[in-house]
């Protein structure tokens, strides 16, 4: 049985909760693991990676989108469990007004419930079909494209769903120097840089964000994760061989070393990294180990 619910039409919320489209949602298990969701909200609720690509991501936001923007409709795709959403709607309540929940796996939304919280709209969605038009202020794209073969679909399907001037927030891994066995296991097509920014977006239809809340802050783009980046490089010195992995041989590492550390070292990188806020906001690093980006819908 289903409910028609106007304001996220052509969605309809089904029984469970969970907002549907008239068209099959088609989640690509070769993109994304769903065996990892399991870590994942684990690492999204207590990992230094997270805290700190939170904090960086969302001083970001906040120079890129003007207030009105962000007290407009806001939505996570590809959000999985729902860290990023609760960080926004515990640590910035006064700031985004309301943030959806969008993947297209119905396990990842069903376990990302009590994390959002029952008030948070939850939408199975295609990626590479989100049949919107015009819907959304805000849409955060965050690890996500560099797992989909075709980013530009993505992202013209992105700009599709977006209102005219409303902003797409884009985080994934950057600059190819970095590749290690760990890409492979988390099943990433690619790195970007920024030069490799453009044509997913620019290409669709979308354009650079001005910077609104700050004039001397004109970049589009921003590496962050500044400090990781002698640790990555050690990782393409392993010898491990994605190929000669089975698939429980990869899950067994996947989890073996996304495993959140020992409280006091999990502390101690924690401090490390929430420097790169401001730091990194302040003086652009000339690399990182992540890239962040914001393009908008012109209008």
């Amino acid at each position: 049985m289903t409910a028609p619910d106007s304001p996220y039409a052509p969605y309809r919320r089904t029984d469970g909760g969970i907002f549907r489209p008239p068209r099959a949602v088609a989640h690509r298990g070769d993109e994304f693991d769903p065996h990892s969701f399991e870590v994942l909200r684990n690492m999204q609720e207590r990992h230094f990676w997270y805290r700190g690509r939170h904090r960086f991501l969302f001083r970001f936001l906040r120079r890129r989108a003007a207030p009105a923007l962000l007290r407009g409709d806001a939505v996570d795709l590809g959000g999985g469990t729902g860290g990023w959403v609760r960080y926004l709607r515990t640590e910035a309540p006064d700031v985004v007004a309301t943030v959806a929940l969008a993947d297209s796996s119905e396990r990842a939304l069903a376990e990302a419930a009590p994390i959002v919280g029952a008030e948070t709209p939850r939408f199975q969605v295609d990626l590479m079909d989100l049949q919107w038009s015009a819907r959304w202020d805000v849409a955060f794209l965050l690890d996500v494209i560099e797992h989909i073969p075709d980013d530009q679909t993505v992202m013209r399907q992105v700009r599709d769903a977006l209102r005219p001037g409303g902003l797409a927030i884009v985080a994934t891994p950057a600059l190819d120097a970095f590749w290690s066995y760990n890409d492979e296991i988390v099943y990433h097509v690619r790195r970007y840089s920024r030069a490799r920014y453009r044509a997913p977006a620019e290409a669709p239809g979308l354009e650079p964000a001005p910077a609104f809340a700050d004039v001397d802050y004109p970049e589009t783009t921003r590496y962050y994760m500044f400090f990781l980046s002698p640790r990555m490089l050690l990782r393409r010195f392993s010898s491990v061989d994605p190929k000669t992995l089975t698939e429980e041989d990869r899950r067994a590492l996947f989890r073996r070393t996304h495993a959140v550390p020992s409280r006091p070292v999990n502390a101690l990188l924690g401090a490390i990294f929430s420097a790169e806020t401001p730091l990194g906001h302040w003086i652009p690093f000339p690399w990182g180990t992540s890239i962040a980006g914001a393009f908008r819908r012109p209008g």
